[in-house]
């Protein structure tokens, strides 16, 4: 069991760092602005006040530490994916890790940003008042597939 829970740890830990690598490549190659992690931070603070929506993070009381709790949640978010990765793909998919079930669960997750974090940071349902909002959900998709490869990659490593 120990072994199973690891590897869904690191495969969760692995994906959510290339989705990072795939956000400076972003930022340095095409001018993409890098995530701010504060916000979401904020978001998670303000959770423990059963605040889940809000009109603008910007105009919630801001937390100290705001920005190292976005990039804790962050990762705590990516490793919960990978967790269920595994329960939903059973724990034989370790051994013989294949790429469509990451994928699956790398675009469903996809909703959680769209219709939780980012109505609850105030930009809207799937970033519907953001300037741009197909852009978001282009770059949000793109996004989760590239975590999906670092799911199934990261698997393949450490099989």
């Amino acid at each position: 069991m120990f072994d199973v829970l690891w590897r869904s740890v690191a495969i969760g830990i692995g994906a959510t760092i290339l989705m990072d690598l795939w956000a400076v490549i972003l930022y340095k190659f095409f001018g993409q602005g890098l995530p701010n992690w504060a916000p979401v931070g904020r978001w998670f603070w303000h959770l423990q006040y059963g605040k889940v929506f809000h009109d603008d993070i910007g105009q919630a009381a801001p937390y100290e530490h705001e920005l190292a709790l976005g990039w804790i949640g962050h990762y705590v978010v990516g490793i919960l994916y990978g967790i269920l990765l595994v329960i939903v793909a059973g724990t034989s998919w370790l051994d013989a890790p294949t790429f469509i079930p990451a994928w699956i669960v790398g675009i469903v997750t996809v909703g959680a940003g769209w219709f939780l974090l980012q109505p609850g940071l105030g930009i809207g349902w799937a970033a519907s008042k953001t300037p741009n909002p197909n852009k978001v959900r282009f770059l949000n998709l793109v996004a989760h597939t590239v975590f999906a490869i670092g799911l199934w990659g990261t698997a393949l490593l450490i099989r």
